[in-house]
């Protein structure tokens, strides 16, 4: 069975998106057959992997509100080994629509457990809030990854976060783990970025991934062509930092590790 990673944040601009697609992707172009979920409203994920977004019959929102079953939602092969669960503005009412339904916070646990074995990772994209739609993603979730992107106030509301993913441990989720943190947007010429990592890793009691994902003006420019960057530019810093970070977490995956 495969392993469903939810990427949270609820600090925006921190790559999370980013870190979404390209894990995704380098993920599947390992050979991994992986599902990318867009839990975000903005649904970046999905126009970055080339869906339009606003011209959906079908999305998230409609299998979290019950009118859609998941297989009709799910858009196979946006690139080879990968698929989508898109979404677009319409989640954003979700949260009324879910208000008063018993077992609200499982809506997306209910319907990915029945597809879950055809995939070897499942990579779920949060909202930058903490809002039933995170809620729904962490009772989804075996564990969390989190993006912290290399800037003076990269602490910021990472306690919120953790003190949240423990609430939904002992709750809702009791098999749910810190998969690990991130760098992003890490810039080898200012001293900041270098500062930013030692302090975390000083401070932040959790697994660090080794793999840092650079600032990278391609790895910026490949969401408005709808491709990951692996098509958009596969000899990019971007791209082999995002081939990295997929091979540390199959490797993570199949290490005893708390």
């Amino acid at each position: 069975m495969g392993r469903t990673i939810a990427i949270a944040n609820q600090k925006g601009g921190v790559g999370k998106t980013t870190t979404a697609i390209n894990l995704s992707a380098s993920l599947a172009f390992m050979d991994k057959k992986v599902l990318a979920i867009d839990m975000d409203p903005q649904g970046n994920t999905t126009s970055g992997l080339g869906v339009d977004k606003n011209n959906l019959t079908c999305t998230v929102y409609d299998l979290l509100i019950d009118h859609a079953d998941i297989g009709s939602c799910i858009i196979n092969n946006v690139c080879e080994n990968l698929d989508i669960l898109p979404s677009n503005v319409q989640l954003s009412g979700a949260e009324i629509e879910l208000i008063g339904i018993e077992r609200k916070e499982f809506m997306l646990k209910r319907q990915i457990d029945l597809i879950k074995e055809k995939y070897d990772f499942i990579i779920i994209d949060c909202p930058p809030s903490l809002s039933m739609l995170t809620i729904n993603s962490m009772t989804t979730a075996d564990t969390i990854l989190v993006p912290i992107q290399c800037e003076y106030y990269a602490l910021e509301g990472l306690s919120q976060l953790i003190y949240t993913i423990n609430l939904v441990k002992k709750r809702l989720n009791p098999d749910l783990e810190m998969e690990g943190v991130v760098f992003t947007m890490y810039d080898a010429r200012t001293n900041l970025s270098l500062q930013v990592v030692e302090n975390v890793k000083n401070n932040l009691h959790q697994n660090i991934y080794k793999t840092i994902i650079p600032r990278n003006v391609r790895l910026a420019e490949a969401p408005s062509h709808g491709l990951p960057i692996q098509m958009y530019d596969a000899k990019s810093a971007g791209a082999e930092a995002y081939q990295l970070l997929a091979k540390e977490v199959i490797e993570r995956g199949t290490e005893d590790w708390e």
